[in-house]
C-alpha cells in the first residue's frame, strides 16, 4: 500500500494539483493507497504538556496518531507532498513526526538505535521559490537523512519544484512529468 502524507492547506495551491495527479497515477496503475491530509484533517501539531508526560512511554493520547501509525505500518511505500516554507517543512508535517514517531512504534533503543519502521520506498515532493540548491541540507540532510532513515524509510527519492509560483506552467507541467515518472 502506498501511503501519501500531504502538508498544504489550500486546495487551490501546485502541491494540490501534485497530490492530484499522484492519486490519478496510482489509481491508473491499479495500485492500493491512502491519503493522509493532515490540514483536511485538522491534525493538531502541537506536543502537549499532557502528551509529553506519556512521550517517553511511547503513548499517545490523541486518536489520530494511532490512525496514521496504523497506516505507517500497513505502508511499503510513503508519498510526502509539501511546500518549503521558510527553509523546511511546514510545523504541520514536523508536528506529525514529533507526535507519531514513538519509541517502540517507529524505533527503540536495544543495540542503540533501532529502526522499527519497514517502507521499501519514499518520495519527498517539495516545492519552493528559491533553487533547490538552497535547501539540500535541510531536506535531503536534516528530513530524510536525519529523520526519515533513521526509522525505517528507505529508497528516498526527494523532487523539488524550484520558481514554483513565479514559474511558468510548462515549468509546473514539466514537474509533474518528473513525479509521475518517480512513483
Amino acid at each position: 500500500m502506498t501511503l501519501i502524507i500531504y502538508a498544504h492547506p489550500w486546495e487551490g495551491s501546485f502541491n494540490h494539483a501534485i497530490l492530484t495527479e499522484v492519486i490519478t497515477k496510482l489509481s491508473t496503475a491499479g495500485k492500493s493507497y491512502q491519503v493522509v491530509d493532515l490540514n483536511g484533517e485538522n491534525f493538531n501539531p502541537v506536543l502537549t504538556k499532557n502528551e509529553l508526560a506519556i512521550y517517553n512511554h511511547g503513548e499517545y493520547s490523541d486518536p489520530l496518531v494511532g490512525k496514521y501509525q496504523s497506516l505507517l505500518k500497513e505502508a511499503d511505500e510513503v508519498i510526502f507532498i509539501f511546500p518549503i516554507w521558510w527553509g523546511t517543512m511546514p510545523a504541520i508535517l514536523r508536528g506529525f513526526f514529533d507526535k507519531v514517531l514513538l519509541v517502540n512504534f517507529s524505533h527503540n533503543y536495544q543495540n542503540g538505535w533501532t529502526p522499527l519502521l519497514d517502507i521499501t520506498k519514499t518520495v519527498v515532493i517539495t516545492t519552493s521559490q528559491s533553487p533547490t540548491e538552497h535547501f539540500r541540507s535541510s531536506i535531503e540532510g536534516g528530513f530524510i537523512h536525519g529523520t526519515l532513515e533513521v526509522v525505517g524509510f528507505k529508497n528516498p527519492t526527494w523532487l523539488n519544484c524550484d520558481n514554483a509560483s513565479l514559474g511558468t506552467d510548462e515549468h509546473r507541467h514539466q514537474f509533474i512529468e518528473e513525479v509521475i515518472k518517480s512513483i
